[in-house]
């Protein structure tokens, strides 16, 4: 099983590895216009590497009323390989220590592969809601679990 590490961006900009995560659709597809590299992003952002220090995907949490808009944006090169799955873990968990009571993600309805994001979502325990937004409650379970000293 590979290792993967999750570091906050203190200070989030676009750059390439970005760009390439969010290929072929490109940021404008999620909402986030078309950033140029090393201009600033909003919300709070972390970076998955693997064991060697290559960029394998991204997360992305808006928090606003108590939920929060997530999103993953894996590297091409590592998609397939459990690293979505492992990241929106890492964002459940995100959630959870702000005292958060949901997540949620609204798939473009123009996204290359809709249908697919959709079932993943679901996947992950995201329950489709009849505005097209996909939900998943977070749980206490949710919380990293650090051990006593």
């Amino acid at each position: 099983m590979t290792e993967w590490t999750w570091t906050a961006e203190p200070t989030p900009q676009w750059d390439a590895a970005k760009a390439d995560a969010f290929s072929p659709g490109g940021p404008g597809l999620h909402g986030l216009g078309a950033p140029a590299v090393g201009d600033a992003l909003g919300d709070a952002w972390w970076r998955v590497c693997d064991a060697d220090g290559s960029v394998a995907a991204f997360g992305r949490l808006d928090d606003t009323w108590g939920d929060a808009e997530v999103l993953v944006a894996v590297v091409p090169a590592f998609r397939g390989r459990g690293v979505g799955s492992w990241a929106m873990n890492r964002l459940a968990e995100e959630a959870a220590a702000r005292s958060l009571n949901y997540v949620y993600n609204v798939v473009p309805e123009n996204h290359p592969d809709r249908e697919g994001v959709q079932a993943w979502l679901a996947a992950q325990g995201f329950d489709a809601r009849d505005t097209g937004e996909l939900r998943r409650r977070v749980r206490v379970t949710d919380r990293a679990v650090t051990p006593s000293s």
